[in-house]
């Protein structure tokens, strides 16, 4: 944690979600310090609630209830409920119980799954048989498939992001920046009334930005096959967004897609939806939601097409 100086914001950096979080606010040393510590506070509670690998988890729960009912913290309930809403927008490639199919890929180490375990995977995906409801002042999750799966990991950080800039903005803090391993939020622009820089990663070099986005409030998320992947010894690239329906990764003639939106939910929900539908079909339905304010589609030499 380090305060500001020299017209520079405080900031903190810590470690949630196998994620570098990195967050920074304008404001007074205590106020500042106070909100870092919540911060942290509350991702600590995030992941206790949504971690898919923690057993007590509420996703753990559902997932291993068998397909019984499982009581879970509103907070859980919130954001499955929201996860649905992405699901049925995505023209079915975006689908928060992928989960079997997940679990079977290791992209740190390489390794492609076994054809038929993949195919038994998928059979057991599909977003429609995850019931929520409130009943008697509790909330309730249920898989109709005892053998599915939740994963919330593709809709999390852009809810968790959101969470966090509201908890900063009720200590009376503005020019605050939230970025979550690429999932950046923000509210309110620097002092000097400059607005703040998200970079695009160029796909061909990850490491290496090809442009920025200007933003004084709002969230930009950007969902790129690079993040995770691999190149098989037979030469097969392999990356992390696969599709619901086969397990396998999304054929898409898109590298990176950068999403402008007011709420980070909504640019990390349709970042990854988007890319998964290519250029044609995303673009399409990037210019149908009112929620997407910007969408920037990079493919795999670098090049850039604007929607808005």
């Amino acid at each position: 944690m380090h305060p500001a100086a020299d017209g520079k914001p405080a900031g903190v950096r810590f470690l949630a979600f196998n994620t570098v979080i990195d967050i920074e606010a304008y404001g007074d040393k205590a106020t500042c310090t106070a909100a870092f510590e919540e911060a942290r506070s509350l991702c600590r509670l995030y992941e206790r609630l949504l971690s898919r690998t923690l057993p007590h988890s509420d996703i753990a729960r559902i997932n291993n209830a068998q397909g019984a009912a499982t009581e879970i913290d509103p907070l859980t309930y919130d954001l499955l409920s929201k996860a649905l809403v992405y699901c049925a927008e995505s023209e079915g490639v975006f689908d928060i119980t992928v989960g079997p199919a997940v679990r079977l890929w290791n992209f740190h180490e390489g390794v492609v799954p076994d054809a038929d375990e993949l195919a038994e995977a998928v059979r057991h995906v599909d977003w429609r048989g995850l019931k929520l409801w409130e009943a008697e002042g509790g909330r309730f999750a249920q898989l109709a498939d005892p053998q599915a799966a939740v994963d919330a990991g593709g809709i999390a950080k852009g809810w968790i992001a959101d969470a966090l800039v509201a908890a900063m903005e009720a200590r009376g803090l503005a020019g605050i920046i939230v970025n979550l391993g690429g999932n950046v939020a923000v509210s309110g622009a620097k002092p000097t009334g400059e607005p703040w820089r998200v970079g695009i990663r160029d796909p061909r070099e990850p490491s290496q930005l090809i442009g920025a986005v200007p933003l004084a409030g709002g969230s930009a998320v950007t969902s790129g096959v690079y993040e995770r992947c691999f190149t098989a010894p037979d030469g097969t690239f392999y990356h992390h967004i696969l599709g619901p329906h086969t397990g396998m990764p999304v054929e898409t003639d898109v590298a990176g897609v950068t999403v402008i939106c007011e709420k980070s939910i909504d640019a990390e929900g349709f970042s990854t939806t988007l890319l998964a539908l290519g250029l044609k079909r995303g673009l399409a339905l990037a210019c149908r939601r009112p929620e997407i304010s910007q969408a920037f589609f990079i493919d795999a030499a670098g090049t850039i097409t604007a929607a808005r």
